[in-house]
């Protein structure tokens, strides 16, 4: 271990775990079988600061870094997943490309407004045709005199619903292998961008996924995010950093499966005596335990250091491998704990189970994130 948290992040962690546990838990039941997000929620962490956690004081933020934010969504997810990505995409996904690539006018645009949750923030990168092979992109953007003419498909879009910017990736110099794509910011609603569709998925379901569709959309010159040709960079480096969030969802999900599990196993009474008390039990607890603590270990390092401004892609990609497969493991796990109560809607465990899965195919499938990995070993 590298650092400790101080005590402003000590103080984070204590005030998120209370909200967490007395507003958001409440309702994740009811908010999974509606697949909505209230507009009520929204505003809660709104007025907590939570959506400008890692924007710095000057544009109305509380400018903790991403050891703070990592934090914030570990504790959400600890209560609803759902609600952890709103978040971590917002603040990983828009919020940091913007404070890394954005002109001084841009982020005195945009940056105050995303700090209240004015504006909630959204990446829209992938396609139908090009998912882990981002480059693939067709998505055109055609400059003309009145600004840039976007015309194309996403898919995918976390917070798709909800958000009134995102930071869009297109093609703009398409016989330029190297230098193909461009990013932009692009505010919601603007004449020629609309929703196709909205997704019906297994799990994070009040977590909005839409589709946008772009017809001749036009924005201004100034959209354009960082140099014009640097796109792939701009998503890699969004990317890295939106692991880390991803990361900390999955660990919320995997701690809430472990609580709920050795919970369950202290009053679950069998042949005269707690299930605890079985050996079998106690193993998947115990690989839940560990495993837990091994995630939160990958998962914080690697946002000490990008906080610090080292280099962070290795260790981002290995928290965000670790902790996923983690949570996918322990929600499974307790489930089998559970028994067949743990596979009705009654008891959390198998929305966990739901939630858990997405941790492993979004910002990067796990064979994505092995192939970085042994990458940056070769």
């Amino acid at each position: 271990m590298d650092f400790e948290f101080d005590d402003d992040h000590r103080m984070l962690q204590q005030q998120i775990r209370e909200f967490s546990f007395r507003e958001v838990a409440k309702g994740a039941e009811a908010r999974d079988h509606s697949a909505e997000m209230p507009r009520e929620l929204i505003k809660q962490l709104g007025e907590l600061g939570l959506f400008g956690i890692a924007i710095p004081s000057e544009f109305g933020g509380a400018g903790m870094g991403t050891i703070a934010s990592s934090i914030v969504v570990e504790e959400i997810s600890k209560a609803c997943a759902g609600t952890g990505v709103l978040l971590s995409a917002h603040n990983s996904l828009c919020v940091d490309p913007i404070l890394r690539f954005g002109s001084p006018e841009q982020k005195k645009k945009y940056l105050p407004r995303m700090a209240s949750g004015e504006l909630i923030g959204c990446l829209s990168l992938t396609e139908p045709g090009s998912g882990s092979d981002a480059g693939a992109a067709t998505c055109m953007a055609v400059l003309k005199d009145d600004g840039w003419h976007i015309t194309g498909t996403k898919i995918f879009i976390t917070n798709g619903k909800e958000a009134g910017v995102m930071m869009l990736i297109a093609v703009t110099d398409p016989d330029e292998p190297k230098r193909r794509l461009s990013a932009f910011i692009v505010e919601k609603p603007t004449r020629g961008l609309r929703i196709g569709k909205l997704e019906k998925k297994l799990g994070i379901k009040c977590s909005s996924t839409a589709e946008y569709v772009f017809e001749d959309c036009i924005v201004p010159r100034e959209a354009l995010l960082g140099e014009r040709g640097r796109g792939m960079h701009v998503a890699l480096k969004t990317l890295d950093g939106g692991r880390i969030g991803i990361a900390a969802q999955a660990l919320g999900i995997a701690e809430a499966s472990l609580y709920e599990a050795t919970k369950y196993a202290r009053t679950r009474v069998q042949f005269n005596k707690p299930i605890g008390a079985f050996q079998a039990i106690q193993n998947k607890i115990a690989d839940m335990a560990v495993g837990v603590a091994a995630a939160r270990e990958l998962i914080y390092h690697a946002a000490w250091l990008k906080d610090l401004g080292r280099e962070y892609g290795q260790a981002a990609a290995m928290a965000k491998l670790f902790a996923s497969e983690i949570a996918s493991k322990a929600a499974n796990h307790a489930v089998q704990v559970f028994g067949g109560y743990g596979y009705i809607c009654d008891y959390p465990v198998e929305r966990f189970l739901r939630d858990a899965r997405i941790t492993e195919l979004y910002e990067g499938t796990s064979e994505i994130h092995r192939l970085v990995i042994a990458r940056g070993l070769a």
